[in-house]
């Protein structure tokens, strides 16, 4: 397989959360194609746990798609920021809850076809509640499930979240690998 070279990139777009550029990309005997890459900063997500062994989601609406959704918490990288330091400010945020035993397990690419995203995965115990902070164009509602509950909304389709599938389906691998420790 051949890599693509960049024979030329126009920036169209660069806004709050994303970039947009176009590049014109040399690809296999010398044609070339058009390369159309959306520019992001990453992003942070988390499976948070209950001491009462509930999963922390969130409901909000997406205009992207026009509907709620459920979703387990996450955010965006601030410019500079690790993302250890992103998941336990947009847990607080969103959720209210306190962090303990925040343990990073993988990344991955949200949509590579056309975006160089990166999510992060965490799992994490959520202890005390306390008041969320969301931002002032956010409107969530937290709703706690059981993991059985979750994963049966996934199964249902009632979840179609990516992040959140793979988050509570790698928890829920992890969960069953513990108990056989």
């Amino acid at each position: 397989m051949t890599k693509e070279k960049t024979l030329s990139t126009k920036q169209i777009y660069d806004g709050k959360v994303v970039s947009l550029k176009v590049d014109i990309v040399e690809i296999s005997e010398g044609k070339t194609s058009v390369r159309e890459i959306v520019n992001h900063c990453g992003a942070v997500c988390a499976v948070g746990v209950t001491r009462y062994k509930k999963l922390v989601l969130v409901k909000q609406f997406r205009k992207s798609i026009e509907k709620e959704i459920l979703e387990i918490p996450a955010g965006k990288l601030e410019p500079g920021e690790k993302p250890d330091d992103a998941i336990v400010r947009e847990f607080k945020e969103e959720t209210g809850y306190d962090i303990e035993n925040l343990r990073y397990m993988t990344y991955f690419y949200t949509t590579p076809g056309f975006s160089n995203e990166v999510g992060h995965i965490y799992f994490l115990d959520a202890t005390d509640k306390g008041s969320t902070n969301f931002d002032e164009d956010e409107d969530i509602e937290i709703i706690e499930l059981s993991l059985e509950e979750t994963k049966k909304m996934i199964y249902s389709k009632e979840i179609v979240d990516a992040k959140t599938i793979l988050g509570v389906m790698m928890y829920s691998d992890y969960i069953e690998k513990e108990s056989i420790i």
